[in-house]
């Protein structure tokens, strides 16, 4: 059942561990590359919520979450293919558009699968055995450019360009995604939805929601969307802030029509379950705002970071630098193998502690890692770094949803998961808007301090965790 986790991270640490480093080869400055990559959570952003809608809805001989794992390997492994092949800094871009919508596609009905197939004692466990699968999957390939430069693949192209060693790496991870999610869909099965309703321990849909008062807090985020506009224009702030406000206004013109409309499709269900989403949701808001906040610091700015401060080179040709950026490849497989093994561990820190003080501990040890960064000189000691950046990680990926999955009933477990990603994705788009901001205008465009912000923001993450209340436990 989460086989498939292999394939879908293999791509994915493919992306985060290479994609700034194509920016980068292609002619992208590093105040760039957080707009360059704002195209991923923007589409997860859209993709998920209307997915987990469908697939909550969809009964065919493939199943109900299966034929979408089936689209989404196929779209994201031909991204794979083609992307270490781009000959322009905007057809990359693209691309990874591209392979981010299609990676989930498939990734949001993977969440839901262990929701609709386990029952709430069981589903700690489920999460964090995606974990595990998860961190196998990255481990070798944010490792395997720096395996095949061993092996005596070029890891410097004649022309500049693109690496072999990224492209063969790019081309097996195509393979391997689509493989792994392949052999999910052939040796699983799925419960009929008649199944799904006879099942006793899930959540009621509860009391429809009066949504008549959605337009109020619209108004304020369309008030703030347009505020940020006109400071824009006026102090002269960075492009990447108008994605800021462009989100503001976005959600808050939903919101509005929310509160006035009669509608009944697609997008009324949406953004009436997202505005009456169960108050333990709401509190897990603030925890993943400020850890994926986190994350995407980390992805974003860690070859950037690492190759001018300990290599001491921001020329993407030299060696040096490939070397540097080789060695953040490694590091990302470190960080993803601490997870898997973090993965088996996680399990026995729930039973004795409970869900909500494993979770913090987790984030104090991925912001103590993070902020190491800062102080660290020595490459090979930041593999120590990342030790607390997986368990962190390990944690991420499972237990919020465990807390969530919790709360939410069967029936809409797809379309809560695919709205959970909002909380996902709107931490990544101001931090693709105010990131280049802030490096700019209080560490001198140093890259490194991103990660710091990165290690302080994963200890108030869990401080906010702090503020959920632990589910009842049940046998």
């Amino acid at each position: 059942m989460c086989f498939g986790f292999v394939g879908l991270q293999f791509g994915l640490a493919l992306q985060n561990a290479n994609v700034s480093r194509i920016f980068q080869t292609l002619g992208a400055s590093v105040n760039d590359i957080p707009a360059l990559w704002i195209a991923a959570p923007l589409t997860g952003l859209i993709v998920q919520p209307i997915v987990g809608h469908y697939s909550d809805r969809t009964w065919n001989r493939l199943g109900r979450r299966r034929p979408y794992f089936l689209a989404g390997a196929v779209f994201a492994s031909v991204a794979l293919l083609w992307m270490p092949n781009a000959p322009a800094l905007w057809m990359a871009a693209g691309l990874l558009w591209i392979l981010d919508a299609s990676i989930n596609v498939s990734m949001e009905p993977f969440r839901a699968l262990v929701g609709d197939q386990l029952p709430t004692r069981q589903r700690p466990i489920g999460y964090a055995m995606q974990s595990f699968f998860i961190g196998a999957g990255a481990v070798v390939a944010s490792i395997l450019p720096w395996v095949l430069a061993r092996f005596g693949v070029a890891n410097v192209a004649a022309d500049g360009g693109i690496p072999d060693t990224v492209k063969y790496a790019f081309y097996g991870g195509g393979a391997v995604l689509l493989g792994a999610v392949l052999w999910t869909i052939l040796v699983t099965r799925e419960y009929t939805p008649a199944q799904l309703r006879s099942f006793t321990d899930h959540v009621p849909e509860g009391p429809s929601v009066d949504v008549s008062r959605a337009g109020r807090p619209g108004l304020l985020l369309l008030s703030a969307g347009i505020a940020i506009l006109f400071a824009i224009g006026y102090f002269g702030l960075e492009k990447e802030v108008y994605l800021l406000a462009a989100g503001l206004i976005a959600f808050g013109l939903l919101l509005t029509w929310l509160g006035r409309t009669r509608s009944r499709g697609m997008l009324r269900e949406v953004m009436g379950d997202l505005y009456g989403m169960p108050g333990s949701m709401r509190r897990l808001a603030g925890v993943q705002l400020f850890s994926w906040f986190s994350l995407f610091a980390m992805w974003i700015y860690t070859t950037a970071g690492v190759t001018q401060t300990i290599y001491a080179t921001t020329d993407t040709a030299s060696s040096a630098y490939n070397e540097g950026a080789n060695w953040v490849g490694v590091l990302f497989a470190a960080y993803n193998g601490f997870g898997a093994l973090a993965a088996a561990v996680i399990p026995l820190m729930v039973r004795r502690w409970g869900l909500r003080i494993s979770h913090v501990t987790n984030l104090c040890l991925g912001g103590a890692g993070l902020l190491s960064f800062l102080f660290i000189r020595d490459p090979h000691w930041l593999l120590a770094s990342m030790a607390g950046v997986g368990f962190a990680w390990a944690s991420i990926l499972s237990l919020p949803y465990a807390l969530l999955s919790d709360s939410v009933p069967t029936a809409k477990m797809g379309v809560y998961m695919g709205i959970f990603n909002f909380f996902i994705v709107i931490p990544q788009v101001l931090a693709a808007s105010v990131l280049g901001l802030l490096l700019r205008l209080c560490f001198r465009n140093q890259p490194i301090w991103a990660l710091g912000l990165g290690g302080a923001g994963l200890l108030v993450a869990a401080l906010c965790t702090l503020y959920i209340p632990e589910p009842e436990r049940r046998t």
